[in-house]
């Protein structure tokens, strides 16, 4: 008998479908809370949370039943795994929205789901008073587990893929031009980001909890916040309370939420010199600063300012929240004038630091960037000049420097189609490129850059899973979501 030796497939298929099952079981796990609060406020949606988790335990079973002939996990694999587990994430994440009957059609509640594990915050609801809480705080939940990442978190509690492919999950999930391990082992690097995070999540419940708002509340807030989601659990979001302290405590956590989350790490372990070395750090501060500062200005030349908080607090927080893509908006930053407005979108189009739970285009691209751009000029003066952009006192590769402009380029690429497609569809120019560059972004406002909320509801289905797809690109960093959509990802 002539025996063939087994080459492992281009695409583990199989492999990825049983990793996939494994995480349905996570999954599951979460739906435990918004069930117990059911529970808890005698709600009727207990019965959609049971259905959720029995669907996705049994779901969950049978696909780790599965037993490939390797387990092995390359680049492909990686890729292909990364984009489907959010995508099975939001489909799973759709069940207690459909038994509740909150939303009336499949496409609604996937599209409620994908925003919550994106992060991105937009809302199909009309409105949120009378909603239940359970289906409130799943949002929420939904929220906090992608703010870090699902992947990542599958990493730090199933350590045995840290020898099947896990660098390879790691770098196709977290956000950065550079994937900077911080321990030996990619699990060891996953525990300790989820962490910090969980601290930080803690904390900022806890100092939630002495202000006006009541344990939920606090909970909910904490979840969505400090995951840079965003998600309201009514209709007033944080004007119900107005209260200087809570917009304090939100800005200094939503700043936190945007810093790269390798630094905290770092810093919680007493290692402070990366902090004060680190150039995109330095620049998400000295962008917040001069964004308050000309919102200052804004709210005194158009009279809005009634106390001193107004000029100080207030236009900070806004602008925490927008470059962090968290898109909590103080009520009224619609009357601030249209130079607020241009600064409104120059942070949401930047965003905050890499490696964080944040959006957008990233400082640490911006900065390779410009800097690029000056030595460009200076070669121009000088043709036979050796010069190389210079990041954290280290000199960057030419490769990386292409890479940072070639997602700049792909980013703005990606919101001009994305936008003309949904004008073809019959939606308004303004609302079509702004509704893009929230979900590209995944800082979802809620409302459009001149106060008035915005009815998804009204968006075309094609429109809103397109807008699912710029979502679910963005919060992957573009590359591993549209490289699905190439040829050169399915030939061997």
């Amino acid at each position: 008998m002539r025996l063939t030796r087994y080459t492992k497939p281009y695409i583990n298929v199989m492999m990825i479908i049983r990793v996939l099952g494994w995480l349905l079981f996570i999954e599951s796990f979460f739906m435990l809370i918004p069930l117990v609060t059911a529970f808890i406020y005698g709600e009727e949606e207990y019965s959609s949370f049971l259905w959720g988790i029995g669907i996705s335990v049994a779901a969950g079973l049978t696909m780790t039943l599965l037993r490939p002939r390797s387990r092995d996990m390359g680049k492909r694999d990686a890729i292909l795994l990364t984009s489907s587990v959010w995508v099975v994430f939001s489909l799973f994440g759709t069940i207690p929205f459909i038994f509740s009957g909150v939303h009336s059609s499949f496409t609604n509640a996937f599209f409620e789901s994908m925003s919550g594990f994106t992060t991105t915050g937009l809302s199909i609801f009309p409105s949120l008073d009378g909603i239940p809480h359970s289906i409130l705080i799943w949002r929420c939940v939904m929220q906090w587990i992608g703010g870090l990442g699902i992947i990542l978190f599958t990493l730090a509690v199933l350590p045995t893929l840290n020898s099947q492919g896990g660098i390879q999950l790691f770098n196709a999930e977290v956000t950065g031009i550079t994937h900077d391990k911080l321990r030996p082992r990619v699990s060891s690097t996953a525990k300790g980001l989820w962490m910090v995070y969980i601290v930080l999540t803690i904390a900022l419940i806890g100092f939630l909890l002495p202000s006006e708002m009541d344990i939920f509340d606090a909970v909910c807030y904490g979840l969505s916040t400090m995951s840079t989601g965003g998600f309201a659990i009514n209709d007033a979001g944080i004007g119900q309370w107005d209260s200087v302290y809570i917009k304090i405590v939100f800005t200094v956590f939503m700043f936190m939420g945007g810093v790269n989350f390798g630094l905290l790490f770092q810093a919680a372990h007493g290692h402070m010199k990366p902090l004060r070395l680190n150039d995109a750090l330095k620049w998400y501060f000295r962008m917040l600063v001069t964004a308050a500062a000309v919102l200052a200005a804004c709210i005194i030349y158009t009279g809005n300012a009634q106390s001193l908080a107004d000029v100080t607090v207030t236009p900070l927080f806004q602008a925490v929240s927008l470059s962090s893509s968290t898109g909590l908006t103080e009520p009224g930053f619609n009357l601030w004038g249209p130079l607020a407005q241009f600064v409104f979108l120059c942070l949401i189009f930047i965003g905050a630091c890499a490696g964080s739970t944040s959006g957008g285009a990233k400082v640490d691209r911006l900065i390779v960037v410009l800097r690029n751009m000056r030595n460009e000029f200076f070669r121009i003066m000088h043709p036979n000049a050796v010069v190389t952009v210079r990041v954290n006192g280290k000199g960057t590769s030419s490769g990386l420097v292409q890479k940072a402009v070639n997602f700049f380029l792909l980013y703005i690429f990606v919101i001009i189609i994305s936008g003309l497609l949904l004008v073809c569809m019959g939606l308004p120019l303004a609302d079509s490129f702004f509704s893009v560059l929230e979900a590209i972004s995944n800082a979802g406002l809620g409302v459009n850059i001149e106060g008035v909320p915005t009815d998804y509801n009204a968006y075309p289905e094609a429109g809103k899973y397109l807008l699912t797809l710029v979502m679910l690109a963005g919060r992957l960093e573009l590359y591993t979501v549209l490289l699905l959509f190439t040829s050169v990802y399915w030939k061997k």
